[in-house]
């Protein structure tokens, strides 16, 4: 089906029209895109480099840096720069690129979160086998499939965008593209493809939450078998996975899992867990490891001495 479109670009709204509030904006994202990347660049440099976090753990935890330092870099730098633009303009092939990227490092990053509990579920429920099941090979073979995975969630929600045809109003009430958005700019009945949106992205969400869920109950459950230190370190470590887990699915099933319906609040939901869950990751990961923070000293620091 070839689409015809008027449109070759759009105006992207941003979070508000006030001169003022722009400003503000403008400095508060940058300040926090910037804590994002150096956050999650220390985790990655750190890992890479430290002869002590070589556990599965912690290579899903590289994983989960590099896609929260990539899913925050779709949307923050935007952001930012029309905070301070009189045109808020971006053309229809990047507003498509920006759609296939959020949608590429957002569901990767759920993969990961996935494979974190599964990590976990091992490490508590079946210590004996831990290191047959959890081989480096198994592990690259499950990021891999992350990554697969990933590609063909966002394949689809850019062939259903592709699908849209534009000829009228091009202002795009967010700071970004995204299919909700875009589904009411569009010249046709969008009905059966936000249909196909949340059968798609609301399914992801909702069924990864609920398999997330699941396997901490599992794994809180099989603790009571453990020693009071043994409970103490895992439950320090899962409530660390658990709280990721709650301030990135929540704001994604609000947004992905409801009719084409808007509301006010939608563009503060989508800064949570575009702008807000990058920038906390890393510092949950961190105040929250000690094994994280001694090897972060012990390399850092030890670098400085140098």
């Amino acid at each position: 089906m070839v689409v015809n479109n008027s449109v070759t670009e759009f105006i992207l709204f941003g979070l508000t029209q006030d001169v003022g509030k722009q400003k503000a904006i403008f400095v508060i994202f940058l300040i926090l895109y910037l804590v994002t990347l150096l956050g999650n660049f220390l985790i990655v440099v750190t890992i890479k480099r430290s002869q002590t976090l070589g556990s599965p753990m912690y290579f899903f935890l590289f994983y989960l840096s590099f896609a929260d330092a990539c899913f925050s870099t779709t949307t923050a730098p935007r952001l930012i720069v029309d905070s301070l633009s009189h045109k808020k303009t971006i053309s229809y092939n990047e507003c498509m690129t920006q759609v296939f990227a959020a949608h590429f490092f957002g569901c990767m990053e759920i993969f990961v979160l996935i494979l974190m509990a599964f990590d976990r579920y091992v490490a508590i429920c079946k210590p004996l086998r831990y290191t047959v099941i959890m081989r480096r090979h198994v592990c690259s073979v499950l990021v891999i499939l992350a990554w697969v995975g990933s590609c063909i969630h966002s394949s689809a929600q850019i062939f259903l965008a592709l699908r849209l045809p534009f000829c009228g109003p091009n202002v795009i009430d967010h700071y970004f593209c995204d299919l909700q958005p875009l589904l009411k700019l569009a010249c046709m009945d969008t009905y059966v493809i936000n249909l196909l949106v949340v059968s798609n992205s609301g399914a992801i969400c909702m069924v990864s939450f609920i398999i997330l869920f699941i396997s901490y109950i599992v794994i809180l459950y099989s603790l009571r078998n453990h020693s009071a230190e043994g409970r103490r370190k895992a439950l320090s470590t899962c409530t660390s996975h658990f709280i990721v887990v709650v301030i990135f699915f929540g704001p994604c099933i609000f947004i992905y899992t409801r009719p084409p319906t808007t509301f006010p609040i939608d563009k503060m939901v989508a800064v949570f867990y575009t702008i807000g869950t990058p920038l906390l990751n890393p510092l949950i990961y961190t105040l929250r490891n000690e094994e994280v923070k001694h090897a972060m000293k012990k390399l850092w620091c030890g670098k400085a001495r140098l």
